[in-house]
């Protein structure tokens, strides 16, 4: 007998998905498999709280241990899924078990990107994706004086953050000649360095790994590509990461960089859904494939949209956090669809947003230390509000009335 929903993948994507469904009215039986044998749980604190202390292995829950028996969700943990026959609408499992399905949904995430250098597997060198990765730096941060990260994006500097607080020496290998390239213009480039080097962490930009080297099969330095060696006893690498799409692609199912939906996280496949991590996505801004949790929520809440025959298309502007040392960054919008810039606040002061104009109107803004002006510079760029750049860039302006939909008439 076939199960009304499979999920592949008890990420947050996966849990959100199946919880969205009960909210929304689908009250058909779900089956979701999780290939790590933890209950699901959070990953951003994975390389915040975790490493730092301030967050225990208890708090990481996504669902509290009732949740998944009240909602009538078979949560099955261990569960690898090996194949998909789309013709029979089967997913097969490692263990020889199959499960047909009337809906699948893939919420498979994405996994570490390796560094393809000798050394690499040495003891010592770490990646930083699951609660068993971030337990063994915890473990392996006890023991060490001197890091390197390898990856100058979010993950690598929360870690950077983490380690430093945790009192090791580090630095941080970026082959970019700036941090975040991907992310952030220069100015808020620089800033993050600044920050970071203030902080105490040491900078290589623009430098490659040439191999990671050690005796007795443990990492002792690593080769940079200007021939210097950098000694440390503990490597996280954090190179960013690859969409987990080999199911789908095998079955048949259209990727491209990701698993390719539709606003409602629809595939090129009848009755086969995909949202979070694995999922590039057609949204009013382009393509995407958006790696945050508020992504994966709004995804798996418009995939269970069509699972009870109301499509709602995901429409919420990005946005994306990061904690490094005493920083809190909060990203909203696309800066790369900006053609001006106005700064509110002062950079020395750790307090400010930059925001992002596009013919006038706010397209996207990077906020430090201001919660509260994040949350409105969302609003504005859901609104395409038109705010003058002499008000945006003045701290005691205020910027509430420009929130407000306006009636059209």
């Amino acid at each position: 007998m076939a199960t009304a929903l499979v999920i592949v993948g008890a990420s947050y994507a996966g849990v959100q998905l199946a919880a969205a469904a009960r909210e929304q009215g689908f009250d058909a039986p779900i089956v979701l498999l999780g290939d790590e044998a933890h209950a699901p749980y959070q990953r951003p604190p994975l390389s915040k709280g975790l490493l730092s202390g301030k967050t225990a292995v208890d708090q990481l829950a996504l669902r509290g241990p009732d949740f998944y028996t009240e909602q009538n969700i078979d949560l099955r943990l261990g569960a690898r899924a090996t194949a998909l026959d789309l013709a029979a609408q089967r997913v097969q499992l490692a263990d020889g078990s199959h499960l047909d399905y009337g809906w699948l949904a893939l919420a498979t995430g994405a996994r570490c990107r390796p560094l393809p250098v000798p050394g690499a597997t040495l003891q010592g060198v770490h990646q930083l994706r699951t609660l068993d990765d971030a337990l063994a730096v915890q473990q392996a941060l006890g023991r060490s004086t001197r890091a390197c990260v390898v990856g100058g994006g979010f993950i690598g500097l929360e870690v950077a953050a983490a380690l430093t607080a945790a009192g090791a020496q580090v630095t941080v290998i970026e082959g970019q000649t700036r941090l975040l390239a991907r992310s952030f213009p220069e100015s808020m480039s620089d800033y993050v360095a600044a920050a970071h080097r203030q902080r105490g962490v040491t900078l290589e930009l623009g430098r490659g790994v040439e191999a990671l080297l050690g005796t007795a099969g443990h990492v002792e330095s690593v080769l940079l590509d200007d021939g210097r060696q950098l000694g440390c006893d503990l490597v996280v690498l954090g190179i960013g990461v690859l969409p987990n799409v080999a199911l789908a692609e095998a079955a048949g199912i259209a990727c491209a960089g990701g698993i390719l939906v539709d606003a409602c996280g629809r595939t090129s496949e009848p009755n086969v859904l995909a949202a979070g991590d694995c999922a590039n996505m057609a949204l009013p801004q382009g393509r995407l494939r958006l790696e945050s949790i508020q992504a994966a929520n709004d995804g798996a809440r418009a995939a269970a949209s069509v699972l009870v025959g109301q499509p709602q298309p995901l429409t919420a502007v990005p946005w994306f956090w990061s904690e490094q040392h005493d920083l809190k960054l909060q990203m909203a919008g696309l800066p790369a669809h900006g053609d001006q810039t106005v700064l509110r606040g002062d950079m020395a002061s750790d307090r400010f947003t930059l925001f992002y104009l596009r013919d006038g109107a706010v397209a996207a803004a990077h906020s430090v230390n201001r919660p509260a002006e994040h949350m409105l510079a969302r609003k504005l760029i859901a609104l395409r509000a038109q705010v003058p750049s002499e008000v945006l860039a003045d701290p005691a302006a205020d910027l509430k009335p420009f929130s407000i939909p306006q009636p059209r008439g």
